[in-house]
């Protein structure tokens, strides 16, 4: 299964980001959305899960949840932003969610893939408006019968 992990948008959905969800099954957003319209227009590619990051006003915050934890083809996946649990360490964000294989959050906008333990801890980078030197970022997320493999896409 693939899965397309985007996240700080702040209502910016650039148009390269749709050739690189081609083939995804299921998007993730992992808050910082901005507009509600980015959601409807995901939808049309995919089934959308999102949350809520702490720059989302009150018509995104009415729809979607701070964290989301489900599951996709056997693998449990836990969706935050990560905004409160203060310092984002992939330490800290798997203590958080303890029975999820995948953990998947945002608002630092820098693109990274950690283990701990069993526990895969991804931040996509944000594919939004370009924050300081940051790249501009999202990522695919394959989960097969061997397990969950990462690839980051660089926009430009």
């Amino acid at each position: 299964m693939k899965i397309g992990v985007l996240s700080d948008t702040h209502g910016l959905l650039r148009p390269e980001v749709f050739p690189l969800l081609e083939g995804v099954e299921h998007i993730l957003h992992a808050g910082d959305v901005g507009d509600p319209e980015i959601l409807v227009a995901l939808e049309a590619v995919a089934p959308v899960t999102a949350v809520w990051g702490n720059t989302d006003g009150f018509p995104i915050r009415h729809r979607l949840a701070e964290s989301e934890e489900f599951e996709l083809r056997g693998i449990l996946i836990a969706l935050t932003h990560g905004h409160t649990l203060g310092s984002l360490t992939p330490v800290r964000l798997a203590e958080r969610f303890p029975r999820a294989d995948l953990v998947v959050y945002g608002h630092t906008h820098r693109p990274k893939e950690d283990r701990v333990e069993e526990q895969l801890v991804l931040n996509p980078g944000s594919c939004g408006p370009r924050r300081f030197d940051l790249p501009v970022s999202m990522a695919t997320v394959e989960i097969e019968s061997s397990g969950i493999s990462v690839s980051f896409q660089t926009l430009s």
